[in-house]
């Protein structure tokens, strides 16, 4: 599906039937952002983000936007099919790989006391928040963070395997370095008189500057660098969750893509920078991840190169409520029913975990029809045990 609303110099095109107002509001300040080429994307996930909605995407000219990509840059998917049957798995053995993976991987946030891997290797110039922050993040390589990240075992619905699938980022380096340069577009973008409202939180910075301090160049070397340590942050996990639990092998190479970054792309024509917070890229025949929400379905897709959506697709479910209206408003004994109903493992215990309760978040069902156009389903994976950050 694709709706198409207006804006005051883009339209924006909408692959939802459900966007909240906040979120709208959002889209319609980035589609009149002077630098947004042809128009703006909404997935089907939308929601209200910081400056952009989450499950936005949007193509500039010249320009980046730290807060199009958001805190947690690189923050993505990987999964992978293990070498059991889920027939063949019992509940105890779910419970004693749970507990594995909480001894090897830590979560919430805790550190590691001495750095497992090595950081990623920074070019000769350097990084400014990167080389400032390299010893603390060397420590949260392998850590899972919180909110709505997690690790899960999941069954395949084809063959019946058993998947591993993770959801992480680049922890508190990628909020040091969005947050940097952020701020510094803010006070570029004061100091040059733009036009842009402060209050949408959408500053920029040019890309084709020549000064002796090229921010705009510097964000995109740091935002890589974040990507690239994302990426390494989720394959450590997964070799620490398996090297853990006897038995348990990949049969396959693992599946990784990240949802929160800019890229130069070539669309319509023209090299624009891509923007996607919390979208999936869905090139033609490229495989993704698309999550569901805790005790839901998720699903391996493959993309169908849809134009219009700038080769896009949505990262998961979406949020239809706050953290803290989920709080507020949800039932912790119907919620927990649901996911023992469903016989899979848990740690839902308090009022306090119903911010990632299922209900919390949009049904990936009715996100996946919506956006049946973009990507194709390869594989749909049921949750088993599920760990949360």
């Amino acid at each position: 599906m694709n709706v198409v609303r207006e804006g005051k110099n883009r339209p924006i095109k909408v692959w939802a039937d459900d966007v909240e107002d906040g979120a709208m509001e959002q889209a319609k300040h980035l589609a009149a952002l002077p630098f947004a080429f042809r128009h703006i994307a909404l997935m089907p996930d939308v929601h209200r983000g910081y400056g952009m909605p989450i499950g936005g995407v949007m193509a500039t000219q010249g320009v980046i936007v730290p807060n199009a990509v958001g805190v947690d840059i690189g923050c993505g998917m990987r999964a992978v099919p293990l070498n059991v049957l889920a027939e063949d798995v019992t509940r105890d053995d779910l419970e004693r790989w749970v507990a594995r993976v909480k001894d090897v991987i830590p979560m919430g946030f805790d550190s590691r006391s001495e750095p497992i891997r090595d950081m990623p290797e920074i070019e000769d110039y350097g990084l400014y928040v990167v080389e400032r922050r390299k010893e603390k993040a060397a420590k949260q390589i392998g850590t899972l963070g919180g909110g709505n990240h997690f690790v899960e075992f999941q069954r395949a619905r084809g063959d019946g395997r058993v998947w591993l699938m993770i959801h992480s980022g680049s922890r508190n380096l990628g909020k040091q370095v969005a947050d940097y340069y952020n701020r510094v577009a803010k006070e570029r973008n004061a100091m040059w008189y733009s036009a842009i409202d402060p209050k949408w939180d959408l500053a920029f910075l040019p890309l084709n500057d020549k000064t002796t301090e090229p921010m705009g160049g510097w964000y995109v070397a740091e935002m890589n660098y974040c990507v690239e340590y994302a990426k390494l942050n989720r394959a450590t996990m997964m070799d620490e969750a398996l090297d853990a639990i006897d038995g348990l092998t990949a049969t396959d190479e693992p599946l990784d893509v990240a949802h929160n970054y800019a890229a130069q792309e070539h669309h319509f024509g023209k090299n624009v920078w891509v923007h996607r917070k919390g979208a999936t890229r869905a090139r033609k025949d490229e495989l993704g991840i698309i999550p569901g929400s805790q005790g839901t379905c998720s699903y391996i897709v493959r993309g169908l190169g849809n134009r219009e959506s700038f080769f896009s697709c949505s990262h998961g479910a979406g949020r239809r409520m706050g953290r803290r209206e989920a709080k507020r408003t949800l039932d912790l004994a119907a919620e927990i029913e649901a996911m023992d109903a469903a016989g899979i493992v848990h740690g839902m215990r308090g009022v306090d975990d119903l911010d990632e309760a299922a209900s919390a978040y949009k049904d990936i069902d009715v996100v996946m029809a919506q956006q049946a156009d973009l990507v194709e389903i390869v594989e749909r994976l049921e949750p088993l045990a599920v760990i949360k950050g």
